[in-house]
């Protein structure tokens, strides 16, 4: 007899006959039930596994495990112990609904179909397969649709389409992808980054779960996060195709787009607009990106001095990512530098919508006092000189413009003209009395009403400023000289 250590005998094994094992086997499989019944599935699989264990040649035991599995939500394991039973007895109707389930659940509608119509074959009246079978036309028709409205780019429709089919193929990944990599496409990142992540931690390896993080990533302009996932996706699945792609266009479109801010901050702003304009056409689809492009694009026209053509690619790139402050900014300085105060203020209030710091409310108030003076007549406009003229500048001005206006000068002409130029005349005295008196034009250069200042715009008399300001002892007439030449004679 063989000894253990050489001093201790070692008992024989004794094998148990067929019989015990099936007894011992049964045993196993009714604790395994009982364990089932109480919802602990995890008892129930060990169990389950020691009948098969003691007897491999049992269909019912391998059907028992599958229903486990399925409920433990391990539906590939399960597919492979339902296969197995079904192979151990063709007859088995529970074997071949559970082995169409597991294919329902993982998105095999037509492999799924086809073990539920043997269940109808064994058992014709079965209506809980009847169903079955509903359910898996229905994902059927579902993946057709989805896949007509992933080709006519209608992503809102695939995502329907998925949240259906997914309603009775819940562990299918496949499902899962599409629908996640849509929600990226409709720039509803976090969903499809949360689908995307639940995927991974399940399979870490999966390729097209990799490649919907990366597009998420690359849309909300993360770009070289995105080519590392791209990348990783790639070394998981080879033959990526989308992958492959969207990691050509994430580094293209990373390289121009730093290409044109080197060649701005050199200064070099057509070079940095020719590559901002090439960066927008790498992809179209990514949105954010693009919007930062299109703002670029902006800043650099207004560098050019471009200002109408600066704020059009700021209304673009406002149009793509409608919360951008620094779109709606660049455009609103714009609007100021073209005097069109009612949309810079519009714009400088959107800002401070969300970004209500002392600087974006200073911008707001000055547009807004900007606003108020371009409503008022431009008395600078009426003299025709600049808002810095010096006090000879405004009399020098005067002289040559109330002249020009004055009734006299115009008796001879019709009566709309004679009119139109007595009210030209007159707005050229009221600018000349408001510029040249020091107090009324800071007042007016700051936005200020004159009216406080006792100065009734309305009442004002024009003849009495010309008298005041060419002055002499005797009147003053416009003879002619000529045909339609004049000329001003003191008297």
């Amino acid at each position: 007899m063989a000894t253990i250590d050489g001093d201790v005998p070692m008992e024989p094994e004794l094998e148990m006959s067929d019989e015990e094992l099936e007894r011992e086997a049964e045993g196993f499989k009714e604790q395994g039930n009982a364990f089932y019944i109480k919802q602990d599935y995890a008892e129930a699989l060990n169990y389950y596994t020691k009948a098969i264990d003691a007897s491999s040649k049992n269909a019912s035991y391998y059907g028992n495990r599958a229903a486990t599995l399925m409920m433990l939500n391990r539906h590939r394991d399960a597919l492979e112990d339902a296969q197995q039973a079904v192979r151990l007895d063709d007859t088995f109707t529970k074997g071949h609904l559970r082995e169409g389930k597991c294919h329902l659940c993982l998105g095999n509608a037509m492999a799924a179909s086809r073990c539920f119509q043997r269940v109808l074959e064994l058992e014709p009246d079965n209506t809980q397969v009847q169903q079955e079978l509903k359910n898996a036309a229905s994902i059927l028709e579902y993946e057709r649709m989805a896949e007509f409205g992933f080709e006519k780019r209608d992503f809102r429709m695939v995502v329907f389409c998925m949240d259906r089919a997914l309603q009775s193929a819940s562990a299918c990944h496949r499902f899962k992808i599409l629908k996640a990599e849509c929600l990226a496409l409709l720039g509803r990142y976090s969903e499809a980054q949360s689908v995307a992540s639940d995927i991974l931690r399940m399979d870490s390896t999966n390729g097209d779960a990799l490649y919907v993080r990366g597009l998420c990533l690359y849309y909300e302009d993360c770009i070289e996060k995105a080519v590392l996932f791209f990348t990783q996706a790639l070394r998981m699945a080879p033959d990526h195709e989308k992958a492959r792609l969207a990691c050509r266009n994430a580094k293209a479109l990373k390289a121009k787009k730093e290409e044109g801010n080197r060649a701005f901050k050199e200064g070099n702003y057509d070079e940095a607009y020719k590559l901002y304009s090439e960066a927008l056409t790498i992809d179209p689809n990514n949105i954010k990106t693009n919007a930062k492009l299109y703002c670029n694009r902006g800043t650099v026209g207004s560098k050019l001095n471009k200002l109408e053509q600066a704020i059009e690619d700021c209304t673009k790139a406002i149009k793509l990512d409608d919360t951008y402050v620094k779109a709606y900014l660049r455009r609103a300085q714009c609007y100021m530098d073209t005097e069109q105060y009612e949309e810079a203020v519009r714009d400088y209030e959107k800002v401070c919508q969300t970004e209500k710091t002392k600087e974006h409310k200073h911008l707001l108030k000055n547009a807004q006092l900007e606003l108020k003076k371009s409503k008022r007549k431009d008395y600078y406009k009426i003299l025709g000189v600049e808002k810095t003229a010096t006090e000879d500048e405004i009399k020098k001005a005067y002289r040559k413009r109330a002249l020009m206006h004055h009734p006299d000068r115009h008796s001879a002409a019709s009566v709309d003209v004679q009119k139109e130029e007595e009210k030209k005349f007159k707005e050229v005295g009221e600018a000349f009395t408001v510029l040249s008196d020091p107090k009324k034009r800071s007042r007016y250069d700051s936005g200020q009403d004159l009216e406080e200042d006792g100065m009734n715009m309305g009442d004002f008399d024009a003849n009495n400023i010309f008298k005041a300001f060419f002055g002499g002892p005797g009147g003053f007439s416009f003879e002619a000289s000529g045909p339609g030449n004049f000329f001003f004679q003191f008297g």
